[in-house]
């Protein structure tokens, strides 16, 4: 997650996973060939980062690491991919990584054109500055007047050694030679601004895209002009030749149209209309392949194959997005993989969350598809259906027949949709005898069993037809089932109850099978939207106050009253388990209401503490996830003042001094110390282990739980003695020293924190050496006893006092009574131990009458 610097920008629950659906913007796309896998690739602009794709199966071959800002404009060698944000450049290698950034620049650059081991950018300003790629220096930098040559175009015209040719908004062109940094020819123009400059095949020529539509087709060599083309569309945005054998060149418009140009002839010999439904933002011809990619900010990226006898561009294949804002995007299905989602631009489409392989178009509902196929209309738009405004899905009966129902904006009937097919569906439900024109549909659900649609109008009526064969199965009510216009229907999971909501601010409840009225209620405000959860019978209704109400369809009250939002709500969904609803309203704040908890999400990963929130709250600015899962890219994180949205909490040792804490070791270290001998009866080898031959190489380490390496032997005395020291056989641990120590000190931690340290056997080791047959004495073990009235005392480590206590009493029993000094420490230590565990007892025994109260009782 990106971070802001004024302060936090991650939300403390969700994190983003990526963006879907994004395949192309207003960028032109870039075309490569790689020689080593002998395929072509397109590279298209996403916003902060570009998707490349295999122009053979336009599959996703890489998405960019993410840069600070929007991408600009975008070019490429065989190696490299420039990719242009703001004033600065960064080059990505194996379309990913960035590799060398390039910053020189005031203000936004918009031209990139690489030039063998340099690269050439032009910024707004028309500054140019040549750089050398791989040292990132300026090799040249040239200032033009912009109020006289504001470059608009850059071209390297084929086999022309070291020259760029400029095209400026003004309509002259320069010639130059970056080399010498000598301006070689200035071309007059044609009196309007240059759009787009395209070497053609034969040397020599370029075309010319002008501002007023005109193509030029020019011999820069002499300054002649070949031919002229002229397209009523607007400015050219592109242009691009075809080099497999046929003489046509291809130019783009604004408005989405593509004419091509049979440059023989000198005559325009097709038209693609609508190739995209915004500009085209750029157009490319593969070498020697008549294929033809093109890419717009309408979210589309598509390749053309010319196969026909009438030389006319065929859609082979394409990855389209939605290209204007989403009206409803819900789940299809309970698996989570697929997301159904409708749009402005009036398609229907359906996106993988697993994989974009898996996407598909359901494609534009249109008026009269029969129709369309028996005139064979040239132009669809004027039979399309306006935008989807509601669905409702459901895949139990998707093989069989329609599993979706949608109705549009301003219309009166409600279209099916196959998901299977991907197709718009068999029928258009409606009303047979309602004609008027003012009256549209503007809530639908369908039956869990797939087998019903629930339609409800903007005259108060709600109406119930037959998915199968559209047949219309009745209607709530007598007249209508509301007198305001229905804002929302249900169904519950057993087709027994529907619930239709209306303007008017009541709230109604029907069987579903007699079409009776069983119960209505009224709300405090009019109801804007309204979700059900059929699993769990929870209802949310959306209200104009900007408040949520949720209620329970089975007693049919008002459980939970949610306000907070400060706009219009938009949209609501339920997590799987009916326990949050989350809510997106037009203040751009989505808000999480716990109905009481549990998700996907952060809270099962790790602690996340959630406190409740004041209604005023303002909730921080997250920033959306990419495309891509990962986000590689290092932002350096400065101080920033912690906020107050989520406080960390750390708990200190102990909570109070009245309370009984427990370690924090696991309990291998201290459960089995009663059982060591068992273990180690258990454990032991039938045979001892073998030397290996040839033993591989390893560092010598010290043995415990923490690994620690062996310091080496100093062994410089090659006349050192080889008699024995019985004193080194008779030094005592360091725990002994620290028990000895705390004996004077009355201080037991640093015993207590080696013994912490220690695995079950070393604990067992150092226990037996306390007594004064295995080198310990009287003394220590009267310390050793002190330490453990300590831990009572204080009540912490609770569960290793009796571990430890446990395991010097069965060591030691036999030799304990002998000494007064140790009886009498055994004495006071017995009464103590007897008094922690009445108190903790009875706190368990009135901790386990409630939990059985709680399970038998009938609350």
């Amino acid at each position: 997650m990106e971070r802001h610097v004024e302060g936090r920008s991650a939300s403390s629950l969700f994190a983003g996973f990526r963006a879907l659906g994004l395949f192309s913007n207003d960028i032109p796309h870039v075309v490569r060939f790689s020689s080593l896998k002998r395929r072509f690739y397109v590279t298209t602009c996403v916003g902060k980062s570009f998707h490349t794709y295999d122009v053979q199966k336009l599959s996703l071959v890489a998405v960019s690491n993410s840069v600070p800002q929007d991408i600009c404009c975008m070019a490429a060698d065989g190696r490299l991919v420039f990719a242009a944000y703001g004033n600065i450049f960064s080059a990505f290698a194996r379309n990913k990584e960035i590799v060398h950034t390039f910053k020189g620049h005031k203000a936004e650059i918009h031209l990139l054109q690489p030039f063998g081991d340099h690269i050439i950018s032009v910024d707004t300003d028309s500054v140019l500055i040549i750089w050398h790629v791989y040292s990132e220096e300026e090799y040249l930098q040239l200032t033009f007047d912009k109020s006289v040559f504001k470059i608009s175009a850059i071209l390297h015209p084929s086999t022309y050694l070291n020259k760029i040719l400029l095209g400026s908004e003004q309509g002259s062109l320069q010639l130059w030679n970056v080399k010498s940094n000598k301006l070689l020819y200035t071309f007059p123009g044609w009196k309007v601004g240059v759009t787009a400059l395209q070497q053609a095949p034969a040397v020599d020529v370029v075309a010319v895209g002008l501002m007023s539509g005109q193509v030029i087709i020019h011999n820069i060599k002499f300054d002649e002009t070949l031919m002229k083309f002229r397209q009523d569309w607007g400015p050219i945005t592109s242009i691009s030749f075809r080099t497999d054998g046929h003489p046509i060149m291809a130019a783009g418009s604004p408005c989405g149209h593509i004419g091509l140009w049979d440059l023989e002839d000198k005559k325009l010999i097709n038209q693609m209309r609508n190739a995209h439904s915004t500009a085209i933002a750029g157009l490319t011809f593969l070498h020697r392949e008549p294929l033809l990619v093109t890419n717009g900010a309408d979210n589309a990226l598509r390749i053309w194959i010319f196969d026909g006898p009438t030389g006319e561009g065929r859609l082979l294949r394409f990855r389209m997005g939605h290209s204007a804002p989403l009206t409803r995007i819900r789940y299809y299905g309970q698996n989570g993989q697929q997301i159904l989602s409708a749009s402005q631009d009036g398609t229907l489409q359906s996106f993988s969350t697993v994989h974009e392989k898996f996407n598909k178009s359901l494609g534009h509902g249109l008026i009269n598809k029969k129709k369309l196929k028996r005139k064979g209309l040239q132009n669809t738009m004027s039979v399309r259906l306006p935008p989807i405004t509601k669905f409702a899905a459901e895949e139990a009966r998707e093989s069989d027949w329609d599993g979706i129902i949608a109705c549009h904006q301003g219309k009166l009937s409600c279209s099916t949709w196959n998901y299977q097919r991907s197709t718009i569906g068999t029928y258009f439900l409606k009303p047979k005898e309602l004609k008027k024109d003012d009256i549209t549909a503007t809530a639908v659900d369908i039956t869990s069993c797939g087998n019903f649609a629930v339609i409800g109008l903007s005259s108060g009526s709600v109406d119930v037809y037959n998915m199968q064969s559209g047949i219309h199965r009745g209607s709530f009510g007598k007249d209508q089932a509301h007198k305001g216009s229905i804002r929302g229907v249900a169904v519950d999971g057993l087709n027994q109850l529907t619930v239709t909501a209306g303007s008017e601010g009541l709230l109604k409840f029907w069987n579903f099978k007699n079409k009776n009225l069983i119960h209505s209620m009224s709300l405090d405000s009019s109801p804007n939207m309204m979700l059900l959860h059929r699993d769990s019978g929870i209802l949310g209704l959306a209200l104009d106050d900007f408040s949520i109400s949720v209620l329970d369809i089975e007693t049919r009250k008002i459980m939970r009253v949610f306000s907070g939002h400060q706009g219009q709500i938009n949209d609501m969904a339920f997590s799987p388990d009916g326990r949050w609803l989350i809510s997106a309203a037009m203040d751009c704040s989505v808000r999480t209401w716990d109905l009481p908890s549990g998700w996907s999400n952060i809270s099962l990963y790790s602690v996340v503490s959630l406190r409740p929130l004041p209604t005023d709250y303002v909730p921080s600015v997250v920033m959306l996830p990419g495309t891509c899962q990962t986000q590689d890219i290092d932002i350096t994180e400065e101080n920033v003042e912690p906020s107050d949205e989520m406080i960390e909490y750390d708990s200190p040792e102990q909570l109070n001094e009245q309370l009984v804490t427990l370690s924090l070791l696991p309990e291998s270290r201290w459960k089995n110390l009663l059982n060591l001998d068992v273990i180690k009866k258990k454990n032991k080898p039938k045979e001892p282990p073998r030397v290996p031959k040839s033993a591989p190489f390893f560092i010598p380490t010290v043995p415990g739980l923490v690994p620690r390496y062996a310091t080496p032997e100093q062994n410089n005395d090659p006349q050192q003695s080889k008699v024995v020291n019985l004193g080194i056989l008779a030094q005592k641990s360091d725990f002994c020293l620290r028990l000895e120590e705390g004996l004077v000190n009355n201080t037991y931690e640093a015993a207590l924190s080696l013994l912490k340290e220690m695995g079950p056997s070393g604990i067992e080791t150092e226990l037996r050496n306390l007594s004064p047959d295995c080198g310990g004495s009287i003394e220590v073990m009267q310390s050793f006893l002190k330490m453990i009235e300590m831990m009572l005392d204080r009540k912490r480590d609770f569960e290793l006092a009796q571990a430890y206590l446990a395991l010097f009493l069965k060591l030691h029993l036999k030799m304990l009574p002998t000494e007064p000094v140790l009886l009498e420490e055994m004495t006071k230590l017995s009464s103590q131990v007897e008094e922690s565990w009445i108190h903790l007892q009875s706190l368990f025994n009135q901790s386990m009458c409630v939990l059985n109260y709680i399970k038998s009782a009938l609350l």
